[in-house]
Parts: structure tokens; sequence; C-alpha cells
């Protein structure tokens, strides 16, 4: 059995979710705005629904298919949000990269913060090739999170999702193991 990894910033930890964490995650991710630039977070964020998704991550991560990591303060060990690496393809060594903070964390650079050590974790202990990841169009501060962490965008997926009746368009961005090491 694979042990989880946990990862540590200069102002972060990364780590495995706990079921302690559910009220909070509940919390933070049933945020109307969080919801509204997610795909996969419902609004409202319903009873039950964070320990589900907390209960579902280590067999995705035994799996080889996805590691979900909770997003910590590290002087003062509270929430903040959630990234992940999913699409985890080892023959094609490349992954998709993801992420929600809660609001009130907003504007501080955090999500960068934990960007590059997921970057750095796939890169140096996965030995991906490619991480890439995509954004609602109409949330460009995803996108300059990714410009910060040294993605590159790649194109545009036009109406590449849908969220309710809606369809998005998704600008697409990328780096390579030899971009992110000669940074």
């Amino acid at each position: 059995m694979k042990k989880f990894p946990t990862l540590k910033t200069e102002r972060l930890i990364l780590r495995p979710f706990s079921l302690d964490d559910a009220k909070q995650v509940q919390h933070l991710a049933g945020d109307a705005a969080i919801a509204a630039m997610t795909l996969m977070i419902p609004h409202p964020y319903e009873d039950g629904v964070a320990e589900e998704w907390i209960k579902s991550h280590e067999k995705k991560f035994q799996e080889g298919s996805e590691i979900d990591f909770a997003i910590t303060h590290k002087a003062e060990d509270y929430l903040i949000g959630a990234i992940g690496i999913s699409s985890i393809d080892q023959k094609f060594e490349k992954a998709e990269i993801g992420y929600w903070i809660g609001k009130p964390f907003w504007n501080k650079g955090f999500c960068t913060e934990a960007v590059k050590a997921v970057l750095q974790y796939s890169f140096e202990k996965l030995k991906l090739n490619k991480v890439y990841a995509h954004h609602f169009i109409d949330n460009p501060s995803s996108g300059k999170v990714m410009k910060k962490a040294g993605m590159k965008e790649e194109g545009m997926l036009r109406q590449n999702v849908k969220k309710g009746e809606k369809y998005i368009d998704t600008p697409l961005y990328g780096i390579l193991r030899s971009e992110f090491m000669n940074r």
C-alpha cells in the first residue's frame, strides 16, 4: 500500500484530507462563487457530500489515478482549499491539475504556492513529462495562477464543458518537466 504524500511550502502544508475536514470543506466549497467557477462542486453543497468526496480519495490514490490534497495554513493549521492531480496517465506521463481556494483566502498567493508544490511533486516524484490545466473563460484569476506557476497557454477548448444549461469555453494551459526544472 502506497503512503499518501505530504508537501510543505513556505506557508502551506498540502496533506491528505480527513473526515475532520468535511465541515470546513462544505463551508468553503459551498460558497456560490466557488461552485460557479468549478465543474464538479455543487451548489448548494448538501450535508454528506464532503464526507463522500473525502472517502473516495484513498482508493483513487492507491489506483494511481488521482491525488487530492487539502491546502492548509502551515502556522495556524486551517483549511484554505483543495488541489489535486487527476487523469494521471503513466503511459503518456501526463496529468491534469485542478484546485479551488476558499473565498476568504483569495488574492493572497496561496493557490500559486500550492500549484508550484504540486507541479514539483508531479515532475520529481511521479516522473511526469507534462501537467495541464484549464479554467472557465470567465475566471481569468485561475489563468493568472497558472501563468505565475510557469504554465503556458496552449489554446482554447471551445464549449468544452457544460455547467447547468451553459456551454463554457476553457483556456488550456500546460507545462513540461523540462520547462519547470529549468526555471
